[in-house]
């Protein structure tokens, strides 16, 4: 995140590293891939952990971990409570689930035995939310890698500035948007 003058102003201005895309059955995602300096079964737990998931993810989750398994999210003063499906694991390496209209999907690579490649897919149930759900991403993706560094744990808070400041560079990159904002009018 860096500032620009804009208007006589200075605002916050992001980088962002998701980018979006059309899958090859012609749905619409986003994607944003990391690298981290751990094994693949620490950064597993922290896409399946609840304990973990609960430092980044947005809500929290109770998670029966099996295809077919029921997954409950929780505690996002934005959103109802809801139940997703876990659609596919494969352990260390792969895990989906739906999640309201959306399918996430979490790619692990192992890169020797101290480094993982994260891949986060999110499958849009519709395509003007690929501004709103990249910047939410954004927001995310960057406390779980305060996370994996060691750093303080804390869960992403809504980040509503850093969000907003998301929004508008994904929404300036080109993402599809007007989806509505859980919260907002």
């Amino acid at each position: 995140m860096y500032s620009r003058e804009r208007h006589g102003r200075t605002v916050a201005v992001a980088d962002l590293t998701g980018v979006r895309l059309t899958l090859d059955d012609g749905r619409p995602a986003v994607r944003f891939t990391r690298a981290y300096d751990l094994p693949v079964a620490r950064v597993w737990r922290f896409v399946t952990d609840p304990a973990e998931l609960a430092h980044w993810f947005p809500s929290r989750v109770a998670m029966d971990l099996r295809p077919g398994g029921t997954i409950h999210f929780s505690g996002d003063p934005q959103l109802p409570e809801s139940t997703g499906r876990v659609l596919a694991v494969d352990a260390l390496s792969h895990l989906s689930f739906a999640w309201g209209g959306d399918e996430l999907r979490f790619d692990l690579e192992p890169d020797g035995d101290e480094h993982t490649r994260l891949t986060l897919t999110d499958v849009l149930e519709r395509a003007d939310a690929a501004a709103r759900n990249a910047a939410g991403w954004e927001v995310c993706l960057a406390a779980l890698d305060t996370r994996a560094a060691g750093g303080p744990a804390a869960p992403p808070d809504g980040g509503t500035r850093s969000w907003e400041a998301y929004y508008r560079a994904c929404v300036e990159a080109g993402f599809p948007s007007g989806a509505p904002v859980p919260g907002r009018p």
